[in-house]
């Protein structure tokens, strides 16, 4: 996708109708008047979004801005003070990771959460080991060769290319470790991905590929939020971007029709705009 038109800028109203082409019409998740506060500091307050499967919402905004808090309260790390959360059209209760990744929703956070010292397919399928016989949470016999196959074969449906499956991920690029952890979410069957600064400390061709990694899972029908200090990546990857600005949506741009400076505005809590 092309980075916006810098002539061009959005009202609210446009930025809802101008998702991706194939994002569904009706939201995989809708957050309404969602607050927390961590004693008398409200981290957001009254925040509106929606995300849709197939299409990728930026997420944006400064330090202390709230993006993090907005999305641990997604993924199930933090707990609500007030609001809702519905998904696919039910409300819900998000009380920990393990709940969110029932409903679908897998977050790749920027320290990625991989063990250096074990391979890939241990990574991906760690905690979710696949084992003989009935007695699975006492044998725990690990099939070895059954979990690398499914490795490759995650790797190539993704066009992910790694050394070798059975190298200690410690020895990988950071791209590479970075495909990994997306690979993961996609084979846990994620409806919606969380990638938090994906790109940062990669190399040029690395942020090329996750990029591009990025725009396939949308055209998979995946929702994803993207949640990046870097404008061109915003701009080059997001079908929406939603700026918070002290714990409040600012504003909510259709990507295709805003530009940098419109959005700097918005980071900077200089935009008149709301919704």
């Amino acid at each position: 996708m092309a980075p916006g038109d810098p002539s061009l800028s959005a009202s609210d109203g446009e930025a809802s109708r101008s998702r991706g082409n194939g994002a569904t019409a009706t939201p995989f998740l809708e957050i309404r008047k969602l607050c927390k506060h961590f004693g008398s500091v409200q981290a957001l307050s009254d925040v509106d979004l929606d995300v849709y499967r197939g299409e990728v919402l930026g997420l944006l905004g400064d330090n202390g801005a709230g993006k993090s808090t907005l999305v641990k309260s997604i993924s199930g790390v933090h707990r609500p003070s007030s609001g809702t959360i519905h998904c696919e059209g039910k409300e819900v209760s998000i009380p920990s990771p393990v709940v969110a990744r029932s409903l679908g929703i897998e977050t790749v956070f920027q320290d990625l959460a991989l063990i250096p010292n074990l391979d890939a397919a241990a990574n991906l399928f760690i905690g979710r080991e696949l084992s003989w016989g009935p007695f699975k949470g006492l044998l725990r016999v690990m099939r070895d060769s059954a979990m690398h196959n499914d490795l490759r074969q995650s790797l190539e449906r993704l066009d992910i290319n790694i050394p070798s499956t059975r190298m200690q991920v410690g020895g990988f690029s950071g791209g590479q470790r970075q495909a990994i952890a997306i690979a993961r979410a996609v084979r846990w069957k994620a409806r919606l991905v969380i990638l938090d600064e994906p790109t940062a400390a990669l190399s040029v061709p690395e942020q090329r590929k996750v990029l591009s990694l990025t725009r396939q899972l949308a055209s998979e029908g995946i929702a994803v939020i993207y949640i990046t200090h870097n404008l061109l990546d915003a701009l080059a990857v997001t079908d929406r971007i939603a700026v918070l600005h002290r714990g409040i949506k600012a504003t909510e741009l259709a990507t295709k029709e805003t530009n940098e400076h419109e959005i700097v505005s918005a980071i900077m809590g200089r935009t008149g705009k709301s919704s």
